[in-house]
């Protein structure tokens, strides 16, 4: 059964309410005081059970504010446990009534809330960031892209792959007590030496013969071990022995390729980008809107499809996510091939033709296809600040979970500069009020500077 906050009322004569020590004007306050946390505990309260038995769970409101924060400030689920007992404004965030000197849960209670509510569960925290924004995710034209968000692995390579399988099939033989017939260590470490500078020409025959070697002696391995193995023991370790043989197996130019054994989802990507060749993980699409840049629609996809093919499942999502229906997308060239989806129309830059579109209509598309470029700082920001750039999570379910989260704490923070904005234009029209009413008073002396110089920064 799910715990609930406290909501204690009464007022302490030794000791006052945390609401009451911070500053009320904080952006960090609004965002908890404007979000519907009762929404949250409604909706994932069917993912517990009402049975007493067991350890008590942790409030809802904790659980989703800590995800939310986590992914706001860019920390790992360890430091935002620690951050969270040290700053009073995160524990407000989360539904304290009082300063509480103590960690809020263990970093895996936050593994097992994402566990429990599932990317369906996520999706609802970013619709809810969505909500907030009102009539502005509403627009009608939108701006479509994809990117790439990377696992959290080695560069792969053929050689790397076949130590760590030895390594691991070292280990199944020292846990399962088996001898084996030859362990290759000794033999290992020089073909290791032998796959540095790989690349070089003169080193390259030879790093080519260690990894023929290498391959050869997990066979051998697996081959001596499968036969030490009782038939029981054996079929647990049938999935991972045919894993190995798959790629031990594969060669440079096969599909479907395996570049990580910890990480079997995951594919090669070519964005031709100058500085980075290839990319491995998955691709990201992400709908924003035109003029306000709120994220609207994001998804992981399963396979590395083109662009173009990418437009029905993202629209989709996005249009889930609100009540109007979206009347153009606003894509690159790398989206060519569609023209429409669902009766939303897809724009994509062309050549002028001159006889075909008035003067007026080639420079409305110039404007609409350079306002395109607004989503690329957007997804920097995604990567560089909120967590996209490498994805720290388990399997394809872990890349959606992060790429929502990521896109919620941009609502977020977009939510939360809005509100800084609206704080700055209202302490200036208090400005601008008073220092009107001094210069009525005859007073020009001392405020016509003052007023030329808010008026300037007004506009």
């Amino acid at each position: 059964m799910p715990k609930k906050l406290t909501k204690n009322t009464q007022l302490n004569l030794f000791q006052n309410q945390l609401r009451d020590m911070l500053d009320s004007k904080d952006e960090l306050v609004a965002l908890a005081d404007t979000i519907k946390w009762d929404e949250f505990e409604k909706e994932f309260a069917k993912y517990y059970k009402n049975e007493k038995e067991g350890r008590p769970s942790k409030p809802i409101r904790l659980m989703v504010g800590l995800l939310l924060l986590k992914q706001l400030e860019n920390l790992s689920d360890e430091n935002i446990v620690l951050q969270w007992k040290r700053n009073p404004y995160y524990q407000y965030f989360c539904g304290m009534n009082e300063y509480t000197p103590a960690y809020p849960c263990h970093s895996t209670e936050l593994v097992k809330f994402r566990n429990r509510i599932g990317t369906d569960g996520i999706e609802f925290i970013f619709k809810s960031t969505i909500k907030l924004h009102g009539k502005k995710s509403e627009e009608k034209e939108v701006i479509i892209d994809t990117t790439v968000q990377e696992k959290n692995i080695t560069y792969p390579t053929d050689g790397k792959l076949a130590i760590k399988m030895i390594n691991k099939l070292h280990k199944i033989a020292k846990d399962e007590k088996i001898q084996l017939r030859r362990t290759y260590v000794k033999e290992i470490k020089q073909h290791r030496i032998n796959l540095r500078f790989f690349k070089h020409p003169k080193k390259i025959n030879k790093a080519k013969v260690s990894i023929k070697r290498l391959r050869t002696i997990v066979g051998i391995l697996i081959r001596d071990i499968s036969r030490k193995l009782s038939q029981n023991k054996l079929n647990n370790y049938q999935e991972l022995f045919e894993l190995f043989e798959k790629v031990r197996a594969q060669k440079p130019k096969d599909k479907d390729k395996i570049y990580s054994l910890h990480e079997q989802d995951i594919y090669v990507i070519a964005k031709g980008k100058e500085h980075k060749k290839y990319e491995f993980g998955t691709k990201a699409s992400i709908v924003t809107t035109k003029q306000s840049g709120i994220i609207i629609g994001v998804v992981a996809h399963k396979t590395n499809i083109h662009d173009s093919k990418t437009l029905q499942e993202v629209l989709i999502k996005a249009l889930q996510n609100r009540e109007k229906p979206i009347k153009e997308a606003i894509c690159d060239r790398g989206y060519r091939g569609q023209k429409e989806i669902n009766g939303i129309t897809i724009s994509i830059p062309d050549t002028k033709r001159k006889k075909r579109d008035s003067r007026y209509k080639i420079e409305q598309k110039r404007k609409k296809f350079r306002r395109r470029a607004a989503i690329e700082p957007i997804i920097g920001h995604l990567k560089s600040d909120y967590r996209l750039s490498r994805n720290y999570l388990k399997g394809f379910i872990g890349d959606e979970i992060n790429l929502l989260l990521a896109a919620s704490a941009w609502n977020l923070k977009k939510w939360m500069n809005d509100f800084l904005m609206f704080i700055f234009i209202v302490r200036l029209l208090l400005v601008y009020s008073l220092l009107k009413e001094i210069k009525t008073n005859k007073k020009e002396k001392y405020s016509s500077f003052i007023l030329d110089l808010v008026r300037l920064i007004g506009k």
